[in-house]
């Protein structure tokens, strides 16, 4: 019989001290882990939103305007020089806040109107539920435009905790009256969650004003041991035209009156940013905050905003349309004072606040478009972002229409058919009077074909298709393979139950 090998006693001891020890630092590793979780300090998230501001109507791309504490802001944080939106209004703040391109969600065709009997569909959930299931305080102060004909759209059903605001695309700033397409008339259009704000409604005074107090108050009246999460989104410079004499007499060299006015908007914006961080600094929250400042779009050519020396402006898919004056500041970055180059797309702040927020924990669903960007934006890594799609659009209009196909593939964009209502070079109207502009006429199809260099064409002068027939074939195959899994736009319908003399005086949710 054979003898059993023997097992000396030191190598035994040495091989259960290898396993021990190994356990040993695993359970580190989960307690690490563990404890770096739960030692995340969830930061405050203040999202300011403009509405229409073009490229060149901040202070840090033109010394012209006056934008001290935008500007400031924007030294001190992280400047985002290719941050990108939709063109228009509502498919932007529907991609905002769904983190999903908005011919995903039927959203990609034109703007919400008051009486349209639609809103971005329910079934998508949005970032101010994500914060809210994380335990943040959610607030919106301002333009909702993602609609209301019924209760289940709005914004106080949709995640936030309070609204104050208004629920169409414009507002006359000092009355809080949008006008009815049906009868003409003007009818109060501010809520104070869900009830008509009749009292503050009669306070005349300015409404970027009244929305930055407001703002203030619900800085004021946090309770600091949650995070809060406000939402500001103001009306400046949108139409129509209107600043208090104050604002405008900053710009006496500006002979053109329209001009003069939008400046005096854009520095009545800058006046609400620099009182709402003033407030966040005095409450001692300033240094736990996180701050999104971007544009919802391009510049409104019938209103004087201006996004030279690139091309094009709202309502196109040029680069006017769609490059948004963006930046972060505060909490988290680990490398400020520059300018971040990589792509960044309206539709990667979903998972990028939650990332941001959570420290990577209660992330967004899989199947959304954006991407969680935290880590490249505050280390100055470079973007994984490569492409994105600029519009897909499946429905023919003659009016102030975005574009129908156009897509970005690394410094590459294509763009197919027609490109958006406003396709020229436009210079601010500073000292000449106003000059008509030039609507181009609505053509279907995917032709012509357009080709630029990005990197080395930023202002999109040189259609280079015919040069890169290999390239435009590829990126042709690319928005194809898009148009697969394309929602039909929404067929919106303009109701007379909307009519708010239907509805004591108000625009009002319920009717759809």
């Amino acid at each position: 019989m054979s003898e059993r090998p023997r097992v000396r006693r030191d190598s035994m001891a040495s091989w259960l001290r290898e396993i021990y020890s190994c356990i040993w630092v695993f359970s580190q590793m989960l307690f690490t882990a563990a404890a770096g979780s739960e030692s995340h300090v969830r930061p405050n998230i203040v999202l300011i939103l403009a509405d229409d501001l073009g490229w060149n109507d901040v202070g840090y791309h033109n010394p012209n305007m006056k934008t001290p504490n935008i500007d400031r802001l924007a030294a001190q944080g992280v400047k985002l020089n290719q941050s990108y939106t939709q063109s228009i209004c509502t498919p932007t703040r529907s991609a905002l806040m769904t983190g999903r391109y908005p011919f995903k969600t039927g959203m990609q065709h034109g703007v919400l109107l008051a009486t349209d009997n639609a809103c971005l569909p329910t079934q998508h959930r949005l970032l101010s539920e994500d914060l809210r299931q994380q335990g943040y305080s959610t607030h919106l102060v301002g333009k909702w435009h993602l609609g209301f004909c019924k209760w289940a759209c709005t914004p106080t059903y949709r995640g936030f905790d309070s609204f104050f605001g208004y629920y169409s695309g414009a507002l006359d700033y000092y009355s809080k009256t949008y006008e009815s397409e049906f009868s003409g008339h003007p009818f109060l259009d501010l809520r104070d969650d869900i009830h008509p704000a009749w009292t503050s409604s009669r306070d005349i005074s300015y409404s970027t004003h009244m929305f930055t107090d407001r703002a203030i108050d619900v800085i004021n009246q946090h309770n600091t041991s949650t995070p809060l999460f406000l939402y500001l989104s103001l009306q400046n410079p949108h139409f129509p035209l209107q600043v208090p004499e104050k604002y405008t007499d900053m710009y006496p060299d500006v002979a053109n009156e329209g001009r003069r006015t939008y400046c005096g908007m854009v520095s009545a914006l800058d006046e609400g940013v620099g009182n709402v961080t003033a407030a966040l600094k005095e409450r001692g929250m300033m240094d736990n905050t996180l701050i999104l400042f971007l544009s919802d779009n391009g510049p409104d050519m019938r209103f004087h905003g201006n996004s030279f020396p690139l091309r094009g402006a709202k309502f196109s898919v040029w680069e006017g349309g769609h490059r948004s004056v963006s930046f972060l500041h505060g909490v988290g970055l680990q490398k400020t004072g520059i300018t971040y180059d990589g792509l960044v797309h309206v539709v990667d702040w979903r998972p990028t606040l939650m990332a941001a927020a959570t420290g990577g924990g209660g992330m967004p669903e899989a199947d959304i478009d954006g991407i969680n960007l935290w880590e490249n934006i505050r280390t100055g890594s470079p973007s994984p972002r490569t492409e994105f799609v600029y519009n897909l659009d499946d429905v023919q209009s003659d009016f102030l229409n975005a574009g129908t196909a156009a897509i970005r593939c690394g410094d590459y964009k294509l763009i197919l058919g027609y490109a958006g209502s406003y396709n020229d070079w436009y210079k601010p109207q500073n000292t000449t009077e106003d000059e008509p502009l030039r609507v181009e006429s609505y053509i279907t199809g995917d032709h012509p074909e357009q080709l630029y260099n990005l990197r080395d064409d930023p202002i999109e002068l040189r259609n280079i298709a015919l040069k890169k027939p290999v390239v435009v074939a590829k990126m042709k195959l690319k928005i194809n393979q898009y148009r697969k899994t394309m929602v039909p736009a929404q067929r919106r319908q303009c109701s007379i139950l909307a009519e708010p003399s239907l509805h004591s005086g108000v625009w009002s949710p319920g009717w759809c």
